[in-house]
């Protein structure tokens, strides 16, 4: 029997990156403590809480979830989604014309337990003016992300270079997804089928 597969997370982003690669799941996330740890790197961090999600949900024993956390991080600080305008416009001037690094935890949950691997993204910014910061929040696309922009959306805009993954900035590597999915067994593609004839 196929294990079903499930997305731990009411991410559109992490949804339409899994979709997009093919695979049949359901999404269903339960809320988990984001908390900080005391002395906690952003890195331990958001493989913890990647854990987390995938450990939240009851499923069978046999099913697949995986659960992802992301993160911001400058000067050695994890930046959470803003609470506020000024707290987004403060964020975005923080990153402005600098480089910094978006982390990415993702975890996937099998029968022989729980795997978790940390992508990382070094992103650079151009110079943001705060009239432009402001006028970004005035769009909604900040309110929910962290560090308070979208790299695929209008927040792209200013960004003049990335060193690592896309789509783990978006949310959910693909290659450290995948990799993951086919140690539990879960392929993007049908394993090939060894042609003995070729091999003669």
């Amino acid at each position: 029997m196929t294990p079903a597969l499930y997305l731990a997370s009411s991410s559109p982003r992490r949804q339409q990156i899994l979709a997009a690669l093919g695979f049949t799941f359901e999404v269903r996330s339960r809320e988990v403590d984001e908390t900080p740890l005391a002395a906690e790197s952003p890195e331990d961090m958001v493989l913890r809480l990647a854990r987390a999600k995938a450990l939240a949900l009851d499923v069978g024993e046999s099913d697949v979830v995986i659960g992802a956390d992301t993160a911001v991080v400058v000067d050695h600080v994890a930046l959470g989604k803003p609470r506020d305008e000024e707290d987004a416009v403060a964020m975005l001037m923080r990153l402005s014309g600098r480089q910094h690094s978006v982390i990415t935890g993702v975890a996937v949950r099998g029968a022989n337990g729980v795997q978790a691997v940390l992508s990382a993204t070094d992103v650079q910014f151009r110079d943001i003016s705060r009239d432009e910061a402001r006028a970004y929040w005035q769009s909604g696309e900040p309110r929910d992300k962290a560090g308070a922009y979208a790299i695929q959306g209008i927040g792209g805009a200013f960004v003049e270079n990335i060193e690592g993954s896309y789509s783990g900035v978006v949310g959910l590597p693909v290659f450290e997804t995948i990799k993951l999915l086919h140690a539990v067994g879960v392929h993007i593609l049908p394993p090939q089928v060894r042609d003995e004839d070729n091999d003669r």
